[in-house]
């Protein structure tokens, strides 16, 4: 059956793959209507996806070139493109410059997130799983601006520039030489 066939492009493992990049594209949606809550909820969800095919491609030996590469993909939409729209439409308080300034530093944050996740791509074997990451995996740093995003949205971190600076820093790690564990 297509679905266990490890040479399918809609095996099981993709599937939840294609749902991870679904919620990613609808929080994006529900985050330009200004509903950051059902944003939120819905990158979540493709996080719980992005663990859950995983686990289904190794369990059922479903691990090809294709699996890896449109992982990615969706890590890259629901990790990296989703949580930066998050945060940068949410400091839309900002005006003229400011904005110029958090637009180039969410430009930067996703252009780290993809080098991150080819450079991964180009290191990492169909079904190998390393003891640690390193640089900061795209789900932390999506973790990471969702937690910005908090601080700055109940008013803990109110400056822009310490947000926007801590952005930067975290573009930085996913591409840095910290080792994280994998779980």
């Amino acid at each position: 059956m297509f679905l266990y066939d490890k040479t399918s492009h809609f095996n099981i493992a993709n599937l939840v793959t294609f749902a991870n990049i679904t919620a990613g594209l609808v929080a994006m949606y529900f985050i330009q209507q200004g509903d950051y809550f059902t944003a939120i909820i819905l990158a979540w969800i493709g996080g719980a996806f992005d663990i859950i095919d995983g686990k289904l491609a190794r369990k059922y030996n479903l691990s090809c070139e294709f699996g890896i590469q449109i992982d990615s993909f969706a890590d890259f939409i629901s990790f990296v493109v989703m949580p930066a729209f998050l945060l940068f439409y949410s400091l839309q308080k900002a005006e003229g410059f400011e904005t110029l300034v958090a637009g180039m530093i969410f430009i930067y944050y996703i252009i780290s997130g993809l080098r991150r996740l080819i450079e991964f791509n180009i290191q990492s074997e169909e079904g190998e799983v390393a003891k640690y990451f390193v640089g900061v995996p795209t789900p932390l740093g999506a973790i990471l601006l969702w937690i910005l995003y908090l601080l700055h949205s109940y008013g803990v971190v109110s400056n822009i520039y310490i947000i926007l600076g801590l952005v930067i820093m975290i573009a930085y790690l996913l591409n840095s030489k910290v080792r994280i564990p994998h779980p």
